[in-house]
């Protein structure tokens, strides 16, 4: 078996911390005991490009269980665990091209491999696997289909499909209730947090924290800023938007008037330069800037590498940039994602939604590829029901059903008192 990783030996830590995150997973541990009774996946091969974490651990795990061969690079430079890469060679036999800290041209080379094993099915988080394979040439006929994991990787996608040019049909797993309204809010709130926290030992309470953009990850994101004592700022370019974090409590200000409060910022839009070089001379001394969107594109890193008159790191994630005027830019995991650059990334137990999505629509796509065209689809609203109801379950809650004369009365227009 081929792969590239940092270090076998690794794989024994590896292992114990995957099963600490399965504990946590029970809607995808329900799916892997159907699938290893059903093999749903049987003689299909699943590339995936994912944060190599231990719950895609787990993820990958669930597939191979239903009968699928299974190959991962990582999505991210930094956010390989080298252990739970060791432990998907050594212990699940599945090949793992990633090592944490690799330079662009491993990252791509890595994506390239896994494209060598003829996959008919991708699973990707940021669309990069889906756009090298819509690059080359004769690489797509035999793909039954994909999932995307994230919003940046949607967007992506609509561009293709919008254009014409979507070689095979994909689902869009970060469409699913049981992903964004808890993964996108709930995991990359605490998961960003924690990444900052750890990367720079700051005190959040009382500090004016910016927050540019105001998505679920944005929302995620002010929401437990504030719940640690900060001042919150919020910056949009949707009306609509900003006008909801407007009555949710939040300052609402152009990034150009944030950018002279700020102590530490956060960008969490999927776009590129949201934190632009004309803002960096305008920040106090000793400001932090982060990412926890997508890609190392929401800074403008090149452009302030530019801008200093030196740098330094000071500490194991945080670059000091100092600028002409004297004053100091704090850049932290190389303007990479903060949550999984300098933390561990989002917790399993919102994972276990996000990977239970994951691996149903592969199912799904395996079943149902014959009678889907070459666009962008949401995940079937059954799908998304039924994980919520086995994540319910597995917390131990139940719910009220609608009575038959509930149902009639909300069925039918004659009555309205």
């Amino acid at each position: 078996m081929k792969y590239d990783i940092r270090d076998l030996k690794l794989a024994q830590k590896g292992k114990l911390r995957v099963e600490w995150a399965a504990q946590d997973m029970p809607v995808l541990e329900q799916i892997k005991q159907r699938f290893k009774k059903e093999k749903p996946l049987r003689k299909t091969t699943v590339a995936c490009c994912l944060h190599v974490t231990t719950e895609t651990a787990n993820l990958m795990d669930t597939l191979k269980s239903g009968g699928a061969e299974v190959v991962l690079c990582a999505s991210n430079p930094l956010s390989t665990q080298d252990d739970v890469a060791a432990f998907l060679v050594k212990f699940l036999s599945i090949p793992v091209y990633a090592i944490n800290g690799e330079d662009n041209k491993s990252y791509y080379r890595h994506i390239k491999q896994v494209l060598e094993y003829k996959p008919q099915i991708t699973v990707d988080d940021g669309a990069d696997l889906v756009s090298t394979i819509h690059q080359r040439k004769g690489v797509s006929h035999e793909i039954l289909g994909g999932t995307e994991e994230t919003t940046t990787g949607v967007i992506r996608l609509r561009s293709l499909e919008k254009n014409r040019l979507l070689k095979y049909p994909i689902i869009a797993v970060n469409d699913a209730h049981t992903k964004y309204l808890f993964d996108n809010r709930y995991g990359t709130g605490q998961s960003t947090m924690d990444g900052i926290l750890r990367a720079t030992n700051r005190l959040i309470a009382g500090s004016y924290f910016v927050v540019c953009g105001y998505g679920w990850c944005g929302r995620g994101v002010a929401m437990r800023a504030r719940g640690l004592g900060a001042k919150v700022i919020v910056t949009e370019v949707e009306p609509m938007r900003a006008l909801e974090a407007a009555m949710d409590g939040y300052q609402v200000m152009p990034m150009k008037q944030a950018a002279l409060l700020g102590d530490i910022f956060v960008s969490v839009t999927g776009d590129i330069n949201v934190i632009a070089a004309e803002h960096f001379p305008m920040m106090k001394d000793g400001a932090i800037i982060s990412n926890s969107g997508h890609f190392n594109v929401e800074i403008a890193v090149e452009a302030l590498k530019k801008m200093a008159r030196k740098s330094r790191q000071v500490r194991e994630f945080v670059q000091e940039f100092t600028l002409k005027n004297g004053r100091r830019v704090n850049l932290l995991g190389e303007g990479r994602l903060i949550n999984l650059a300098a933390a561990e990334g989002h917790p399993a137990q919102v994972m276990d939604m996000s990977f239970a999505n994951q691996a149903l629509c592969a199912e799904h796509i395996k079943k149902y590829s014959k009678k889907m065209e070459n666009r962008v689809y949401s995940v079937p609203e059954n799908l998304d029901k039924r994980i919520a109801a086995l994540k319910l379950s597995a917390m131990g809650i139940t719910i009220d059903k609608l009575t038959p004369e509930q149902k009639k009365y909300l069925a039918s227009w004659e009555s309205g008192t």
